[in-house]
């Protein structure tokens, strides 16, 4: 059996990783894990018992910041993979990659974005990575790239890892059969979000001010919450969110992978940033299957034309037409938790 570590630096990879962390440690292995000083993604690996972990503090905002965090990770996770002779890394960042360099560890990376995305991580994590787990939509450089027919946030909410519990809405104070839209907003802080865009103030109080009259708004932000959108806090903890959203009549936002997961839901899902129709999975997901849509801020304008149009339909009609959309998704593609079980495995097994 082996050691592995798990490098937490974003809740977002919780979620991506806890299914395949049950599966391995169902089959004897022994899991370790590393995190930042992010409280939802701690308040996370509480709740899927993904304890005890190396704390390796807190995160900055400036690219200089995040070099020289990334440097002291280094250091502290080199030690630690040492100390607990670890075999095998898994992550969806930079830091195992490198420490695989000075180890006998092998690092393995989850990653959904495109190359052009991503210039740091392409150059600083995949050459050094053992395999770079990738949706098959997206064509990467390296040679490292294992593809695989699915989405990251079908390793998670896929129908085999995954059933709504109907008890959150009674958590949020919804009755059965209440109609009700989440959005969500947040930070671009990331190394990739450099420059880029999302929702303004004035965009969101009109898309809020557009859905009230239709339903209840709730909304999560990455960031500290605007006062304005205080009576619209996300009223249930992150680890529910995604049986809320999969009784929710549709998304809105500025945030990528909520998107995505609203999408695989077949949720109706509309975001608003400036990484609109650059980005292979979300591409796929709109433009094979319909499930979500998405627009820049100078587009606003259409989004909020196309929010009008599906508030104007009947409920029963749109839900039941994306869950057909869903299906056809569902039927084309794999559980990626799956597929990284028996990958990792069959390497494990190789190698013994």
């Amino acid at each position: 059996m082996s050691n592995i570590l798990i490098d937490i630096g974003h809740p977002g990879h919780v979620h991506l990783l806890h299914p395949l962390v049950e599966a391995l440690k169902s089959k004897g292995h022994q899991c370790f894990y590393s995190v930042r000083d992010i409280p939802v993604a701690q308040r996370l690996m509480k709740h899927y018992g993904m304890t005890p972990w190396l704390d390796l503090g807190g995160k900055k905002d400036s690219l200089v910041g995040k070099a020289w965090t990334v440097v002291q990770q280094d250091v502290h996770i080199l030690k630690f993979v040492r100390k607990r002779h670890i075999d095998i890394g898994l992550s969806c960042g930079l830091v195992l990659s490198q420490v695989s360099q000075l180890t006998k560890m092998k690092s393995y990376v989850f990653d959904d974005d495109d190359d052009k995305a991503e210039p740091l991580v392409t150059k600083y994590s995949h050459p050094y990575s053992s395999a770079v787990f990738t949706p098959d939509c997206i064509e990467r450089k390296t040679k490292n790239a294992v593809y695989y027919h699915g989405t990251h946030e079908l390793a998670y909410l896929h129908p085999k890892r995954f059933t709504p519990d109907p008890t959150v809405l009674q958590h949020a104070g919804l009755q059965e059969g209440e109609r009700y839209f989440i959005m969500r907003f947040v930070a671009l802080k990331g190394h990739h979000d450099v420059g880029q865009q999302g929702l303004t103030l004035e965009q969101k109080e009109a898309l809020v001010n557009l859905l009230k009259p239709h339903g209840r708004v709730i909304i999560t932000s990455e960031r500290a919450i605007e006062s304005e959108f205080e009576p619209y806090r996300l009223p249930v903890p992150p680890e529910e969110i995604h049986s809320l959203m999969a009784y929710s009549a549709m998304f809105l936002g500025d945030s990528q992978t909520m998107t995505s997961e609203a999408a695989v839901l077949g949720v109706p899902a509309l975001k608003c940033n400036t990484f609109a129709g650059r980005l292979s999975v979300p591409n796929m997901l709109e433009n094979k299957y319909g499930l979500c849509y998405a627009y820049t801020p100078q587009q606003f304008e259409e989004m909020y034309y196309h929010v009008e149009q599906l508030l104007a339909r009947d409920p029963e009609e749109l839900k039941s037409e994306w869950q057909e959309k869903r299906q056809r998704m569902l039927a084309d593609m794999i559980d990626p938790t799956e597929f990284f079980v028996n990958y990792i495995e069959s390497i494990i097994s190789s190698k013994e």
